[in-house]
């Protein structure tokens, strides 16, 4: 490897790391294997402690790496971050026992706690300090009972007049022949404060990351990471870890695969692991010691997902495991038992128990804020298609699936990342989001094309209603260039972005207002008018509606609506709606154009009536163009090396 990350004042285009030395290969383990540590904070003020370790009663002082347990005092490790995925290490490795190691101090009780699939916790192993002094105190617990579900937690207590001291906390396994070397890759576009605070992050506790061989940053944009002061530090922090690589905006698909591409060019093993990190995500650095060391012990080789946390609510979990339905394009789907925007310090309403993730969960892919890809993947499947971004994650994970590699999503293992409901879904990634979701049905599903286009038609009718013209023409365009067949990712998505964005300027709802600076519109004449309930008659309603847009017929002629109740039914009733962005930091004003409907309305029903007829030609024009499209030789183009 070079002896430090290169940087020079090239270009975006060119790559600037020299990594023609770099070789990534198995080594032999030193002892046993950690799979995750104690910690007792978090990376960041914002982030409550409890999601650590949770204090029953009495005091304590909770810190980073170790706790300070007062008299009569108990503190409780069955946390979201403080338990050991018993179940999954179970399904997935063949590893029968965990052990949990601390370093101890004062007088107390150490204790391994475990749970079943319904929650119920039980003692597997405890051991009573007294005068201890840095003492090492080892427990250990067998992985048999947790096919289904449950994890473990390590739990301390103290009786009146003893105070203990516990620091160092290792959740250990015994160690595979060879340890798996492992890449991060984080894809970054003008984001660059963001993206060293996570190089920082790693830089701090880079000595605990074993398994780490390398940190590869694909930056994409023109506000560069390598810009800011902090970054010549973390370069020297990092050493010859760092890979710093200035390319062209390829999109997240063109950032991440970047990481792929470097490692499987300069790897002596195929028992080779890259883990995709966002550049906007607050780290906690653990999730890297999880994800690989469980990696490291699975039988045969599996995509490794981290879990979300809503970065505007740190307590909440954004979904224990997800799906698609793909031919019906709805991705983020909550697999049946998974939490879901759950609070993971409260309880469940029905149950009244923790909001604890018990039952273990199949996903069926997972977003790439952080997840573990292994070489062996790429090998037996290609590199991912050159998507741009939007459905890459879902994409690569089914076509993966279909090679006999599933995804395993970890509790445990988590990032904060901004909460994707504070995100306007009327924006031109929209068109990605569409045009790769009907790529990745014509390859991975049925691809039923009735039901598609019906799908398809209800989108498009719903926009009209809502008076939402250019995510109309958003729609119109991803089917539209779909039809295109293979051709229209040749470029990695470049062109289409360009495009998607003119077509949509032409659109005065897609763009954004302050609420006192709306064209045209006096801020005082904008009242809000809210929503009547759901329909019970949708069907009814819908006809209706329709049949007053036709006729040009409104209930309201301008009136304020708040995002939650932005509904079609609501919306369609007014002359002029100013609707709330879902970001809450301005408004979009649609107005009813009766031109534009009709227009948009003709143009759809032809696009999809072209889907119904040529879908299935088309759909096989993908499947045989998949090797090129997901080529190295493709992606090395894509990069212009």
């Amino acid at each position: 490897m070079p002896g430090k990350a290169a940087v020079t004042g090239e270009a975006p285009s060119a790559m600037v790391s020299t990594i023609d030395d770099t070789r990534f290969a198995e080594r032999t383990p030193q002892g046993r294997l950690t799979a995750q540590r104690g910690l007792y904070a978090g990376p960041a003020p914002i982030v409550s402690k409890d999601l650590y370790a949770e204090l029953e009663w009495g005091s304590a002082v909770r810190e980073r790496a170790g706790i300070s347990i007062e008299p009569a005092s108990k503190v409780s490790g069955n946390t979201y971050f403080g338990r050991f995925p018993a179940s999954y290490w179970q399904r997935w490795t063949d590893v029968t026992e965990v052990q949990v190691e601390a370093v101890v101090t004062g007088d107390g009780q150490l204790s391994v706690g475990a749970s079943d699939i319904e929650g119920d916790p039980r003692v597997v192993a405890a051991e009573i300090v007294a005068g201890a002094k840095q003492q090492k105190v080892t427990l250990s617990a067998k992985l048999d009972k947790f096919y289904d579900g449950g994890a473990l937690w390590l739990d301390l207590e103290t009786e009146g007049g003893q105070s203990l001291r516990v620091e160092n906390v290792r959740w250990t396994v015994e160690a595979p022949e060879k340890i798996r070397p492992t890449a991060v890759t984080i894809c970054t576009m003008n984001r660059a404060d963001d993206c060293l605070s996570n190089l920082q992050a790693l830089a701090a506790d880079v000595s605990s990351l074993e398994t780490l061989d390398a940190i590869y940053v694909a930056d994409q944009g023109t506000d560069l990471v390598e810009s800011r002061d902090g970054f010549e530090q973390v370069s020297k922090d990092l050493g010859d870890k760092l890979h710093y690589i200035k390319q062209p905006n390829l999109g997240g698909a063109g950032g991440f695969t970047r990481g792929l591409y470097e490692v499987a060019g300069h790897t002596e093993t195929e028992h080779a692991n890259v883990l995709f990190m966002d550049d906007d995500v607050l780290l906690e650095p653990d999730l890297v010691i999880r994800m690989t060391a469980f990696s490291n012990r699975t039988v045969n080789p599996v995509i490794v997902g981290g879990q979300m946390l809503n970065l505007l609510h740190p307590n909440q979990l954004h979904v224990g495991a997800e799906y698609a339905r793909l031919n019906t394009l709805e991705p983020g789907q909550p697999v049946q038992h998974s939490l879901s925007t759950a609070d993971l310090l409260g309880v469940d309403e029905e149950t009244l128990k923790p909001n604890r993730q018990e039952r273990r969960l199949d996903a069926g892919y997972n977003g790439w804020w952080s997840c573990l890809i292994p070489y062996e993947v790429v090998k037996a499947t290609g590199y991912p298609l050159p998507f741009f971004f939007q459905w890459d994650d879902a994409e690569y994970s089914y076509r993966a699936r279909g090679a006999g590699f599933p995804t395993v999503t970890l509790p445990g293992a988590g990032v904060w990342h901004a909460d994707f409901h504070w995100k306007d879904w009327d924006e031109w990634h929209r068109y990605f989001n569409l045009r790769n979701s009907i790529i990745t049905a014509a390859l991975h599903s049925p691809f039923n094309l009735n039901l598609l286009s019906r799908a398809l038609l209800a989108q498009l009718v719903r926009y009209l209603l809502g008076m939402q013209y250019g995510l109309s023409a958003t729609l119109i365009k991803a089917v539209e260039d779909f039809l295109e067949g293979p051709e229209i990712l040749r470029d990695g998505g470049v062109a289409a972005m360009k495009e998607i964005r003119r077509i949509r300027d032409e659109y005065p709802e897609t763009k954004r207002h302050k609420a006192t600076d709306v064209p045209g519109i006096a801020s005082n004449d904008i009242g809000i008018i809210n929503s009547a309930p759901r329909p019970s008659m949708q069907r009814l309603v819908l006809i209706k509606r329709v049949l007053d847009r036709v006729l040009g017929r409104s209930r309201h002629s301008l009136g304020a609506v708040p995002i939650d109740e932005a509904h079609w039914w609501h919306i369609a009733t007014f002359e002029t709606a100013v609707v709330t962005d879902a970001s809450q930091e301005g408004v979009r004003v649609r107005s009813y154009d009766r031109v534009k409907m009709f227009e948009l309305a003709r143009k759809g029903a032809k696009v999809l009536q072209r889907l119904r007829k040529e879908g299935a030609a088309v759909q096989e024009q993908y499947k045989r163009s998949m090797p090129e499209l997901t080529s190295r030789e493709n992606w090395k183009r894509l990069y212009k090396l």
